[in-house]
């Protein structure tokens, strides 16, 4: 059974305060949240000595982390109003929408704009259900043609090709269910550059063969995509603005 505290250490820079969560894991685990929260995990047979001087031997990542994220925060872009000329973000390009009557509710893409087309062009109701279909449709089109491109660099590894599941999730980028075979992407990567969905969906492919963060899997990961920090770098910087 998993058991939680919360524990402070003082930094010369002022105390991080984490959330450590005790479970039968090899390597001590530390994730920054994309509120500023941290949160690590350890072995119960860790000291806590241990695991306080790993936090702070992270000190300068995590106030690094954290200033990031605070950045993002302010940048993050309001609410959309669903109207003509507006942009929304699709691979990393900004693509407007345009709102037109129509006999029946469709959305196509045209050029560089996204094109909604109702019955009634004032409904927000169902121009929202009409943007989100197509996104829907178009992250699934998008992430299983990454998923097909990358599987050849895992089937001689003796991974079987994942299934793919798309959700909107505001915490993570992705998730792997290893036993179930399941690769979740979050719908919101439709946002980044293709290079930056390529470095998620592989980063969830190697789960398959190191379930965890430890030492080999990043071996794994940085022999299959040595740019994968740059990737990851800017798929913070472009899309994260909307996670």
């Amino acid at each position: 059974m998993e058991k939680t505290q919360v524990r402070t250490v003082a930094d010369p820079l002022g105390p991080i305060s984490f959330t450590l969560t005790r479970k039968p894991v090899k390597n001590l685990n530390l994730r920054i949240r994309r509120d500023g929260s941290v949160a690590v995990s350890a072995h119960p047979r860790v000291p806590l000595g241990q695991v306080d001087a790993f936090v702070l031997s992270r000190a300068a990542l995590i106030r690094a982390a954290q200033e990031r994220f605070a950045r993002l925060a302010r940048e993050a872009l309001p609410p959309l109003e669903l109207v003509g000329g507006e942009a929304i973000p699709i691979l990393g390009e900004m693509v407007k929408l345009a709102v037109e009557p129509a006999s029946r509710n469709r959305a196509a893409r045209q050029g560089n704009q996204i094109l909604l087309a109702l019955r009634d062009p004032e409904d927000q109701r169902q121009k929202k259900a009409l943007l989100d279909r197509y996104l829907r449709e178009e992250a699934r089109r998008v992430f299983t043609a990454v998923l097909a491109e990358l599987y050849p660099l895992f089937q001689p590894l003796g991974v079987a090709e994942p299934g793919l599941k798309i959700r909107d999730m505001r915490s993570r980028w992705g998730s792997c269910l290893v036993k179930k075979g399941v690769i979740t992407l979050n719908l919101r990567l439709l946002a980044a550059p293709r290079p930056c969905i390529e470095y998620v969906a592989l980063h969830e492919c190697c789960h398959f063969l190191h379930p965890n963060h430890g030492k080999g899997f990043y071996q794994l990961l940085s022999a299959l995509m040595p740019d994968w920090r740059e990737r990851k770098r800017q798929l913070e910087e472009t899309a994260g603005r909307w996670l």
